[in-house]
């Protein structure tokens, strides 16, 4: 019975994620004081919890960012969050049940507050705001809460989100009318913007990019505003020179990166991702709740991360290489040892079991077996029925590193056959998900 009651909870739970309410009345856990370890770290750096504070998340890296305002005006970093869940794809929030979490510039007030949630604790992020609605993307209910499910939200697990909560009451307690929310689907960085210059949002992560820029030339609050389909920050000469310096300088290694090989990759989610620290106890969780990070959603895909599928220059899909081809082409390339060291080696090793794959020493040639036994020993999983599997599946490492012969190095390699195209599965749908 008491099973089915925990269930039954945990489905509620799902369906309303993110959509909070006030089952929690009466509760004090809105009144926990800050960590006393996380009181001295603001004292190392030269802050104190009543000074404003501003936040930044990365949907990627999975990470949730308190900054600080100090004495000089200028905000720092106070401390980094790992968070434990957040929904949907790369790319900014559109519509209500889309299970995007939006990426944008945001404010959170102290109504939007909330130490009754269902979720432990929760600050709602603001979504949408007045850029989102000129553009006609609605739904709501986006938050920064407990637990470890998503759909829109970030879900920081009921620990962090106290100490998160804590920060953000005790400066908005004191004379903080709103700290801003800034939302990115990645770091800013050249190599992030190098591997995604192919992606469909490449021209609104460029726009979040200047106001990212902006903040890290200024290190203060951003003044947003809007025209268009564009994100506007307001800043003077001096500023807008050192952007434009920064961004150039960006732009220089974004292409010296594309120039060095970087190829252009999309990135397909399950259903959004975890930190890295969370990975193995939530591929690992069994049922749908666990007793320290809460009820988890979509456990599905979290051990492996995101599909990394890459493609061509023109934006295109690139087909992967055939088994065979890759076996070949893996032998073309391995170094060329003398026999003497190897011979020596081999002797003080203890004799092993008899692998798949043995050095190439090429069997006495007779008018039965075909050229490719004369030239290589034990390779005929090759161009049997297995050939079809990953070479690392079906192939046992020698202990003796092969010895390629002459004749190999300069073989051609097979012409690759094209595989057929495996479509990554959409997201299942849910009921009025956000």
């Amino acid at each position: 019975m008491m099973k089915r009651i925990a269930l039954a909870a945990s489905l509620v739970l799902a369906l309303a994620a993110c959509q909070d309410g006030n089952l929690s009345q009466g509760s004090t856990r809105h009144l926990q004081p800050i960590p006393p370890a996380t009181m001295a770290l603001m004292s190392t750096k030269g802050m104190s919890k009543s000074d404003p504070i501003l936040v930044r998340a990365y949907k990627k890296e999975s990470e949730l960012e308190i900054w600080k305002r100090g004495a000089d005006g200028k905000y720092a970093l106070l401390k980094t969050y790992p968070v434990c869940r957040w929904s949907g794809q790369l790319g900014p929030k559109t519509r209500e049940g889309d299970r995007q979490v939006p990426e944008g510039f945001y404010t959170v007030t102290p109504a939007q507050m909330n130490p009754n949630s269902n979720f432990y604790l929760s600050f709602d992020t603001g979504y949408p705001n007045a850029y989102d609605r000129s553009l006609g993307r609605n739904g709501g209910d986006i938050m920064v809460h407990g637990s470890c499910s998503s759909r829109g939200c970030f879900a920081m697990t009921d620990e962090n989100v106290a100490e998160i909560y804590a920060i953000a009451r005790d400066a908005l307690a004191s004379g903080q009318r709103g700290f801003q929310f800034q939302s990115y689907p990645f770091r800013m960085t050249a190599q992030n913007l190098a591997k995604h210059r192919l992606d469909p949002n490449i021209a609104f992560w460029k726009n979040l990019k200047e106001g990212s820029d902006t903040f890290d030339v200024t290190k203060d609050e951003l003044r947003v505003a809007f025209s268009g389909k564009r994100y506007l920050f307001n800043a003077d000469e001096t500023v807008t020179a050192a952007v434009m310096h920064k961004q150039q300088q960006d732009e220089q290694e974004v292409a010296n990166l594309v120039s060095k090989g970087t190829k252009p990759v999309k990135l397909v989610y399950h259903d959004g991702d975890t930190h890295e620290s969370f990975r193995t106890a939530l591929a690992n969780a069994s049922g749908v709740t666990d007793s320290k990070l809460g009820y988890i959603s979509r456990t599905e895909g979290i051990a492996s991360g995101p599909q990394q599928i890459a493609l061509d220059d023109s934006g295109r899909e690139t087909i992967d290489t055939p088994s065979t081809a890759l076996a070949f082409a893996s032998m073309r390339e391995a170094p060329a040892e003398t026999p003497e060291p190897m011979v020596a080696r081999a002797a003080a090793q203890p004799a092993a079991p008899a692998p798949v794959v043995t050095a190439f020493a090429a069997p006495a040639a007779s008018q039965e077996t075909p050229f490719y036994k004369k030239m290589f020993s034990n390779v005929t999983d090759l161009f049997s029925s297995s050939a079809s599997q990953p070479v690392a599946e079906t192939a046992q490492v020698a202990p003796v590193a092969p010895v390629v012969s002459p004749t190999l190095r300069t073989m051609p390699i097979q012409k690759p056959v094209p595989q057929k195209r495996v479509q990554a599965s959409s997201p299942v749908n849910m009921a009025a998900a956000n």
